[in-house]
C-alpha cells in the first residue's frame, strides 16, 4: 500500500457512517452528511437541547429518545445551534415523520442498534483521532480481502462489505463489466469516482477498478482509492490461476484432438477397427464428454493472428471471446493456428460456408480489441473422421487471411493458387519473385504498383473490380496498369499471369500487407 500523509481536518458525518463506527447505523437527512463532527454532547433531558454547540454530535438518552416528539425536538434544536447531526437507538423505534423531518431540515438522523452511551463513547474516540478512523477501515479490508483468495467475485464483495454507500466493478481493457456491480460505471454526475488500474501479471492490463460513491467528503476518495490498491494483488492472483487453468486446459484440449484425428485417420487407413480402433473409442468418448460437436455436416474454423503479431499468447483472450462470440464448438490450438468446428444443417441448394463465414466474420469483429486475428472457413466433413483435411483447409485458408488486415475471413474452396503459395515457405519463392518483378519493383517507391498488380490479377484482369478493391476510380488503375504494361508485364498474357500472380503474393505477404 503506498503511504501518504495524513489528511487532517475534523472527522464528518459521512466517514462515521461509513467506517463502521456505530453498529448497524442507519442514516435520514443524508443532505447533511458532509457535516464536520467535532465533539460529542449526551443529552437526557430537553433543557439541556438549548446549550447545544456547532458541530456537536447529539446523542439521546433516558426520556429525550424515548418519544417521537422528543426525538423531532432534538432535531429542530440541532439545526437551530447548527449541530453536526442525532444519535439515537433503535430500540425505541422511530416513526416515519421524524426521518421525513430530518430530510427536510438536512440534520442526519442516525438511528443504531447498540447502547446510546456506548455509541457516544465510540464517537468521542473517533473524533479525537478522526484519521484512526480511517486507518482502521484500511486495516479493516486488509483483514477481509486477505480472506477471500484469489476469486474475483469474493473480492468485489469484500469491497462492498468495508465501503459503504459505495458500488464497485471490475472492467476488462475495452470496459466491458467483468465482476462487481454495473451501477460504479454509471456516468451520471454529482458522484466520486475513484479508478485503480489491475495488472494481469504478465505485463500487460487485466482491467479496471472502478469505485462510485455518493460521498464527497474530503480524504474519502484516497481511502477509497488505498482500499482499491489493496485488492489489486489478490485479483492479479486471480487472473494468474485463470490462466494457468485456461493454460492446462488448452494443452490437454490440443493433445486430444491431435490423437482424435491420428486415431481417425489411422482406423481409415486400416479399414478395420483394432488396436487404432480402440484407441480412437477413448478419444471419441472423451470428446464427446467435452460436448465437441460430432454430427455431420461439420464446418470447419480456423483463426491466426495477422502478420507481424508480436504480442502475448493469444490463446487466453481468443477462447474467451470465443466462448460468448463464436459461431459455435470448442477453439483448440492446432499448429500456427486455433481451430474450432460445429455441426450445421444440411439443406439443398444452399451454400454451406456462406452462414458460418458471416458469423466468422462476426467473431473476428469481437475479437479485435484484444488480438488482430484473421480467419479461415471451409468444409464441409461429413463425420469427424473427415474433420481432419477439414481443419488443415481451413488453417491454409487463415494463413492467407493473415497476410491482410484483422478479421479478415477466406473461405478454403476459393483460395486457388493462393492455398498452394500459403504451404510453400517464403523463403523459398522470395529470390525468385524478387527476379521476375525487378523491373516494376525498380520503379515502384511506394509499392503501389505492385499492390495494383496483384489486385488486378486477383480480379482476372477486370479493372474496374480491381478498383472497387483498391478503393480508387477506375480511371486511376487504368492508369496504373498502362505503367505496368510498359514496364514489361501484362496481366492479359496467358503465358506471364501465373508467374506475377505468384511473385505479387510472395512478395506482398512477406510485407505483411493486403493482397
Amino acid at each position: 500500500m503506498v503511504n501518504r500523509p495524513v489528511r487532517e481536518g475534523p472527522l464528518t458525518v459521512a466517514e462515521l457512517v461509513q467506517q463502521g463506527r456505530l453498529a448497524g447505523v442507519r442514516m435520514a437527512g443524508a443532505s447533511g452528511r458532509d457535516a464536520e463532527v467535532r465533539s460529542v454532547r449526551i443529552v437526557d433531558r430537553t433543557s439541556v437541547l438549548d446549550t447545544l454547540e456547532p458541530h456537536t454530535a447529539v446523542v439521546l438518552t433516558g426520556r429525550v429518545a424515548a418519544a417521537g416528539w422528543t426525538v423531532e425536538m432534538a432535531l429542530r434544536k440541532a439545526w437551530e445551534h447548527a449541530a453536526a447531526c442525532v444519535v439515537v437507538t433503535g430500540a425505541a423505534g422511530r416513526p416515519g415523520s421524524v426521518g421525513a423531518l430530518a430530510d427536510r431540515l438536512g440534520v442526519p438522523l442516525l438511528v443504531i442498534d447498540e447502547d446510546a452511551l456506548d455509541a457516544a463513547v465510540r464517537i468521542a474516540s473517533a473524533v479525537a483521532r478522526p484519521d484512526a478512523g480511517r486507518t482502521a477501515l484500511v486495516a479493516q479490508a486488509a483483514r477481509a480481502l486477505a480472506d477471500t483468495g484469489p476469486h474475483a467475485g469474493r473480492v468485489l464483495s469484500a469491497l462492498h462489505t468495508v465501503l459503504p454507500s459505495t458500488a464497485v466493478a471490475l472492467t476488462g481493457p475495452t470496459g466491458e463489466l467483468l465482476a462487481g456491480r454495473r451501477a460504479a460505471l454509471s456516468e451520471q454526475g454529482g458522484a466520486l469516482t475513484v479508478r485503480v488500474e489491475v495488472p494481469d501479471g504478465a505485463g500487460g492490463s487485466l482491467g479496471t477498478l472502478v469505485a462510485r460513491s455518493g460521498s464527497r467528503v474530503a480524504g474519502w476518495g484516497e481511502t477509497v482509492r488505498d482500499v482499491l490498491r489493496l485488492a489489486v494483488a489478490p485479483l492479479t492472483a486471480w487472473c494468474a490461476v485463470r490462466r494457468l487453468d485456461d493454460e492446462r486446459t488448452g494443452h490437454r484440449a490440443a493433445l486430444l484432438l491431435r490423437r482424435l484425428l491420428e486415431a481417425d485417420a489411422g482406423a481409415a487407413g486400416d479399414g478395420e477397427s483394432g488396436e487404432s480402433g480402440e484407441s480412437g473409442e477413448n478419444e471419441r468418448a472423451e470428446a464427446a464428454a467435452l460436448g465437441w460437436p460430432a454430427r455431420g455436416p461439420l464446418v470447419g474454423y480456423a483463426l491466426r493472428p495477422v502478420a507481424g503479431w508480436d504480442g502475448p499468447d493469444p490463446g487466453p483472450a481468443l477462447r474467451a471471446v470465443w466462448s460468448s462470440a463464436g459461431p459455435g464448438g470448442p477453439l483448440v490450438a492446432y499448429g500456427p493456428c486455433w481451430v474450432a468446428w460445429e455441426s450445421v444443417a444440411p439443406a439443398d441448394g444452399v451454400d454451406p460456408l456462406e452462414a458460418p463465414a458471416r458469423r466468422l466474420a462476426d467473431a473476428l469483429t469481437a475479437m479485435a480489441p484484444y488480438v488482430p486475428v484473421a480467419g479461415g472457413v471451409a468444409g464441409t466433413a461429413g463425420s469427424p473422421a473427415a474433420l481432419g483435411p477439414v481443419l488443415n483447409d481451413a488453417c491454409a485458408a487463415a494463413g492467407v487471411a493473415a497476410a491482410g488486415e484483422p478479421g479478415r475471413v477466406v473461405r478454403g474452396d476459393r483460395m486457388g493458387a493462393a492455398q498452394l503459395l500459403s504451404a510453400v515457405p517464403a523463403e523459398m519463392l522470395r529470390g525468385p519473385a524478387q527476379v521476375v518483378l525487378a523491373p516494376l519493383l525498380a520503379a515502384d517507391r511506394d509499392g503501389t504498383l505492385l499492390r495494383t498488380l496483384a489486385v488486378v490479377l486477383d480480379a482476372g484482369a477486370a479493372p474496374t473490380a480491381a478498383a472497387e478493391v483498391l478503393g480508387v476510380h477506375r480511371n486511376t488503375v487504368a492508369a496504373r496498369l498502362e505503367r505496368i504494361r510498359a514496364l514489361g508485364f501484362d496481366p492479359d498474357d496467358a503465358s506471364q499471369r501465373l508467374a506475377l500472380h505468384l511473385a505479387c503474393r510472395v512478395l506482398l505477404r512477406d510485407e505483411g500487407a493486403p493482397s
